[in-house]
């Protein structure tokens, strides 16, 4: 599906709400296994999560994640710690090009029997399940979060736990935190200190049901809509809580930049754009929030800002070169950009390229970080219908907000 977008600019008035976090649901979705008196509210509805649902509950031998690489990552710890399961897990082109030989490496290092099936370092993998009876793992926290998320979600499932030492550079703390927040909720004792992480094992848990915040990162897209609309523009999201275990709620702080105030109500936020952007030039480290860093530096595009994002290692080995791909469509745009392994610094211009198609290289975030410059001028998105892998209805919602949608 491919479709062209445009927005009349008038002062926006409207309300949505948004379907669980996508990083809070793949992890109970996994504690629920490990601990069957475990329910889960507002659950995310995005693709990711579907896969993982439909992984979890599968009796096959091969199991297809497609793009979710959150799944495969947490699938790879969970299936290697269940006793007697051989499972060969795979995934798209893209995802067989996403390494997970860090995972793999410290899952063997504990007991774990797990071979490649293809390319070493890279999915599909099989796997036949054991019991892990060690309880020391060393593994690399300048990667992904989501390696030690994996083996932070089965540790209390193991019957003497789980101590982690990480080294290097930790990056995405908050994801990490989140984690631990979601097995501190449950019962389970868990203690980071500096780099070594103790999880103490754990049977059985208190019969209870979690409620899923709403995603922080879905919302960043209607930051970036007030942040390019007119003044006293306001959008209500729901359902969202100040004291969020979510690494992009820093949202709401860095979009006072761009003149976006952010106020919490019980179950939502308002984002109204009250003044001007407050700053011709931007900087931040998003090392704790990469996943905001396309519809930031879109924001600043359209804004006219010149803007340097550091900490983005991460983004080279998501769904795509997202720094490679954020370069080629901001410079079609009129943008002028350099990127190096972690950065992205764009030069302000005051100019948009007219009927621009913006490609999305399989990538949920291209489509919906790009969408809101449709604001200041209509733009085509390709394979618009990717957005479903964390946001199922992010057209009909901008639809909501004024967008007039065509597809061609």
């Amino acid at each position: 599906m491919n479709l062209k977008l445009a927005h009349p600019n008038k002062v926006i008035k409207k309300s949505i709400t948004i379907s669980g976090s996508k990083s809070e649901s793949n992890r109970l979705l996994i504690l629920q296994q490990l601990y069957s008196e475990l329910s889960i509210h507002n659950l995310s509805d995005s693709d990711d999560s579907v896969h993982l649902q439909e992984a979890l509950s599968s009796k096959k031998g091969l199991i297809d994640i497609g793009h979710a690489g959150t799944a495969m990552r947490f699938l790879t710890a969970f299936f290697a710690t269940q006793e007697n399961v051989k499972v060969t897990l795979t995934g798209s082109e893209r995802m067989q090009n996403r390494p997970i030989k860090i995972l793999v490496d410290a899952l063997i290092s504990l007991g774990a029997t797990i071979s490649y099936e293809k390319k070493e370092g890279y999915p599909p993998i099989n796997i036949i399940g054991k019991k892990i009876l060690k309880n020391t793992v060393t593994i690399n926290g300048n990667v992904s979060s989501q390696y030690i998320s994996a083996l932070l979600l089965i540790a209390p499932s193991l019957e003497n736990g789980l101590n982690i030492q990480l080294t290097g550079n930790i990056t995405s703390i908050p994801y990490i935190k989140m984690t631990l927040s979601l097995l501190h909720q449950l019962g389970v004792k868990a203690d980071f200190n500096d780099t070594i992480i103790k999880i103490k094992a754990k049977k059985n848990i208190q019969k209870q049901t979690v409620v899923v915040e709403s995603d922080w990162s879905s919302a960043s897209y209607f930051y970036s809509i007030i942040a390019l609309s007119k003044m006293g523009s306001e959008i209500t999201l729901s359902s969202y809580k100040k004291d969020s275990l979510q690494g992009d709620a820093c949202l709401s702080e860095i979009y006072q930049k761009f003149g976006v105030t952010t106020t919490f109500l019980e179950h939502a936020i308002v984002l109204k754009k009250e003044k001007e952007h407050q700053t011709n030039h931007f900087t931040t480290d998003l090392k704790n929030a990469p996943d905001i860093a396309q519809t930031i530096a879109v924001t600043c595009f359209g804004l006219n800002i010149s803007c340097g994002l550091t900490g983005l290692h991460t983004l080279k080995i998501k769904e795509t070169d997202r720094l490679v791909a954020l370069k080629n469509e901001l410079e079609k745009l009129g943008g002028k950009v350099r990127i190096t392994e972690d950065s992205l610094r764009l030069k302000s211009t005051s100019k948009i390229n007219s009927n621009i198609t913006i490609n999305t290289y399989n990538d949920h975030r291209m489509a919906m970080a790009f969408a809101p410059l449709a604001i200041k001028k209509s733009i085509n998105i390709n394979n618009a219908d990717v957005v479903s892998k964390s946001y199922q209805n992010f057209w009909k919602d901008l639809q909501q907000v004024g967008f007039i949608l065509e597809h061609f």
